[in-house]
């Protein structure tokens, strides 16, 4: 099945553009000022429109509002792209006047209205954001019935953390819109039905009411539309996916970047250079074929948590610095990711005691938050860890971020510049990680934050969440449910196992997988290990496929899960199928996705070695697949022939 984009759904980009971004129409974003909506006064304005870059990839675009009377000037820079049916923009505000603006309110990046035909209603996909639990990134549905609204934001200035992920499928009939927000604070959506056909979207940042001084601007959160067609939702998905991956991942080499094959060993605080460059050793003397090797939390003085904010290395632990560890991954084969985590200031630490100044804190809390907003910590900061990648020889640079920002960026403020803190600091945020990675080329940045807390549009441009979830660490189970519904939004990701069984490694497989198994105990199944570990290199590719669930969703311990990743340019995919601990059923029919039905396909069962040749008819019909044991998994290789 090709999922090139149609005829119609390019059309519908070009409609767009025609009746949101031109000077006759309303624009697709709102806000209030002085007291009065958008919309009542932007006829009144000075106004241009112009196109400021078309090539084979993209037409982009400049829309410009300017109010004479208070100097405002309101620009939307948009973009479209020839390969995808597919729209972003994003919308800056700037004082040009000589005086400060009238108060700037309520600013929607989106504001927009979608209409349906009469016989059927709008459906809303989504996901959860993260929480460190089993239904972490759960898949939910909801129908927009007339005269209803569903408003959604994150938890305490993350933007995946806890009710929602910030991307959307809209359904309708004979297709839909996929929505993605691109804002890594506390962004907020709004599904509100009337009671005829329409539907009206509106996203943007939670809380805005500021005015801005003179020479000063701010941007707002990242829009994208994609727009797809038909009866079946996971075109929009997988459409999504590909536009991401096209798009909206890092490059390394002018390609989008391979999520690392990492592992990491010894347990907070415990690792020295001794054990680590043992590790090094070990693993590339099992031929396990890792690609970095992994120094998470403890490595910098007064350890973890209460040294977060003191960036140097602990010289008890590591005596001559890491660079020693990185040289020792080099000869094994491997690269070498470090872990930090610069926003967070713990009390005490060097940047608490040395520059309080640039630190947010909040009463009965101790602890602070590092203003990415202000160009002198920030500047630090940069030439800080700069520094340390070149030293050190790092190639990952893990970012993690295990607390709410919100209430130090709220109590930071006055009442005439609310939100000005948080958007000076996701500003900072994306310049810090922008200018690490125009200094280092080929850097890659791992994006944590308590696991998977902070995925949105924008970090997904910039970095990868090698660890999606700081749920129940290595639980097999829930790591399936994981993997069921990011798929739907996001082709990159990662997480871990520290047991070499099939049931449990293959749960973590995704296109980033981190090993935290004990390679030095006399137990450990070499043979399995290694199995496991080409196995895993083998099937990577596929996970950048389209995706396609195989079975309901549950957290429960009685089913099955399945799901299937298909390479249309490749001609194959995988099939990973998991009989969970407590299922009953030995066999499920499975209904393969986006194969020809004509065409013949070569099935091999990974564990068997079985070979099988079926029709993709057949295989679109349903296809029974038997696991004996409990629990059990069973990866299928297929490939048209």
């Amino acid at each position: 099945m090709s999922l090139q984009q149609s005829t119609e759904e390019k059309n519908k980009v070009q409609s767009w553009i025609d009746s949101h971004l031109t000077r006759e129409t309303l624009p697709p974003f709102s806000f209030m000022y002085g007291g009065d909506p958008s919309a009542s006064f932007f006829t009144t304005w000075e106004s241009s429109n112009a196109t400021t870059h078309r090539d084979d990839a993209k037409t982009a675009g400049l829309l410009t509002y300017r109010d004479r009377k208070s100097g405002l000037v309101v620009q939307c820079d948009w973009e479209a792209f020839s390969d995808f049916p597919a729209l972003e923009w994003v919308v800056t505000f700037r004082n040009e006047g000589t005086a400060d603006t009238p108060i700037l309110e309520d600013v929607q990046a989106l504001d927009a209205v979608f209409t349906r035909n009469e016989e059927d209603e709008f459906i809303l996909h989504r996901a959860l954001g993260s929480s460190a639990s089993r239904d972490d990134f759960a898949p939910i549905t909801d129908v927009l019935h007339p005269n209803t609204e569903i408003e959604l934001a994150p938890v305490g200035g993350r933007s995946s953390n806890t009710h929602a992920l910030p991307f959307f499928n809209i359904e309708t009939t004979g297709g839909g819109v996929m929505l993605g927000v691109g804002w890594s604070g506390q962004w907020s959506t709004s599904f509100q039905r009337d009671d005829g056909k329409s539907l009206r979207l509106r996203a943007g940042m939670e809380l805005t009411h500021l005015k801005l001084h003179p020479g000063e601007g701010i941007r707002t959160p990242r829009i994208l539309l994609l727009f797809w067609e038909g009866e079946d939702r996971m075109r929009g998905h997988n459409l999504l996916r590909r536009f991401i991956l096209a798009h909206r991942t890092p490059l390394q080499d002018g390609k989008p970047v391979t999520t690392p094959f990492s592992a990491s060993g010894s347990p907070l605080n415990e690792s020295t250079e001794s054990n680590q460059i043992a590790f090094t050793k070990r693993y590339h003397k099992l031929g396990l074929g890792v690609e970095y090797w992994w120094l998470d939390a403890g490595w910098f003085d007064g350890g973890w948590p209460s040294g977060v904010g003191t960036w140097t290395i602990r010289k008890d632990h590591f005596p001559n610095g890491l660079k020693p560890l990185s040289d020792a991954a080099e000869v094994a084969e491997m690269k070498f990711l470090l872990w930090f985590e610069p926003e967070r200031v713990y009390q005490g630490s060097w940047l608490d005691t040395e520059h309080p100044d640039w630190v947010l804190k909040i009463p009965d809390n101790p602890n602070g938050l590092l203003n990415l907003g202000d160009h002198e910590a920030r500047r630090w900061l940069t030439d800080h860890i700069s520094g340390m990648i070149t030293e050190q020889g790092i190639s990952v640079y893990r970012q993690d971020f295990n607390m709410d920002p919100l209430l130090h960026w709220r109590a930071a403020e006055v009442p005439e510049r609310q939100g000005m803190t948080e958007i000076r600091h996701i500003e900072g945020l994306y310049a810090f990680w922008d200018e690490l990675l125009h200094r280092h080329p080929g850097l890659i940045i791992d994006n944590c934050a308590s696991g998977g807390r902070r995925i949105d549009l924008e970090t997904t441009s910039r970095s990868v969440p090698l660890w999606r979830t700081d749920y129940d660490y290595f639980e097999p189970n829930g790591y399936q449910c994981h993997t069921y519904g990011l798929h739907f939004y996001l082709p990159c990701s990662g997480t871990g196992s520290n047991n070499p069984n099939s049931y449990e490694s293959r749960s973590a497989m995704n296109s980033g997988f981190v090993l935290g198994w004990d390679v030095h105990s006399p137990h450990l199944p070499v043979e399995i290990a290694q199995k496991t570990a080409s196995e895993y290199k083998r099937i990577r590719p596929f996970f950048y496929g389209d995706y396609y669930p195989l079975t309901s969703y549950s957290t429960n311990y009685d089913v099955w899960m399945a799901f299937q990743f298909h390479r249309e340019d490749l001609r194959q995919g995988i099939v990973l199928a998991f009989r969970r601990p407590r299922s009953p059923y030995l066999s499920a029919r499975l209904r393969l996705e986006g194969l020809d039905p004509k065409s013949l396909y070569k099935l091999k069962f990974e564990d068997t070695g079985d070979e099988e040749t079926v029709t993709g008819s057949a295989l679109g019909n349903g296809y029974e697949v038997t696991i004996d044991k409990v629990p059990g998994s069973q990866l299928i290789i297929y490939e048209q022939i």
